[in-house]
């Protein structure tokens, strides 16, 4: 029995084994591989501690955790997402939430009905004024057997996002995410990234929810901006 493939140089066969062919060949299906893995990072429920409603949850690699943030890294995913303006996060993610859960129900091309994901990402702009409405943008992770080929929405206010590869800042709370306790805990992050002379988009931040309204105990909400540069873990102060 033949461990390799016999080579073939100028058409003609020979009896010396192929090993550099053969490596090369598992080179290149080791490197593909990876190259699957890395993407889609939409898994199991089972492999969070809090995603404890659904199916899959979307997955990340922890870099990095200190006593006021993590630092995670996400590969990249996709996403099915709709706008909402309003005065108040509260109302404009309610609003998007209905659409974005009639979707995943069956209002899509093929009437496909799929498990709910988590978390629920609210895209949230930096600068808003009390007496003007602002765009907050509402966002299921897909579940990873449609993330390379979902429904088309039937909603023309529905669209897909490819949320890119990317590190965050994460900040973690407990109870309800209102548009009082999001802003809080959006600003005793920032506060904190600016003393450890962190980088981050300033433009926007997520707030992000794993639970439903049903269930009322050990709740699990998080800020997230997003790392601009090498991320920091470690206080430079320490250094001093």
């Amino acid at each position: 029995m033949r461990l390799f493939p016999l080579c073939y140089v100028n058409h003609l066969q020979t009896s010396l084994p192929c090993v550099s062919s053969h490596r090369a060949f598992i080179s290149i299906f080791a490197i593909l591989a990876l190259v699957v893995s890395a993407e889609g990072s939409v898994g199991p429920s089972t492999n969070s501690s809090y995603c404890t409603e659904s199916k899959e949850c979307l997955e990340y690699e922890l870099i990095c955790k200190t006593d006021e943030y993590e630092v995670r890294h996400y590969s990249p995913t996709r996403w099915v997402s709709t706008d909402a303006e309003a005065y108040f996060m509260g109302v404009g993610a309610a609003m998007a939430f209905r659409r974005l859960f009639q979707y995943i129900t069956g209002s899509n091309e093929g009437g496909v009905q799929m498990d709910m994901t988590a978390p629920v990402l609210v895209k949230i702009p930096e600068k808003t004024k009390m007496w003007e409405p602002a765009i907050y943008t509402l966002s299921f992770p897909l579940p990873s057997a449609y993330q390379d080929n979902p429904p088309a929405p039937t909603n023309d206010k529905l669209y897909f996002t490819e949320m890119p590869e990317m590190d965050v800042y994460v900040r973690s709370y407990g109870g309800w995410m209102l548009s009082v306790t999001s802003r809080l805990h959006a600003h005793l992050l920032t506060k904190e990234l600016t003393r450890v002379r962190a980088s981050y988009n300033h433009s926007y931040h997520y707030g992000v929810g794993y639970d439903s309204p049903l269930k009322l105990l050990n709740r699990h909400n998080e800020v997230w901006y997003v790392a601009e540069g090498e991320p920091v873990c470690s206080d430079p102060h320490d250094y001093w």
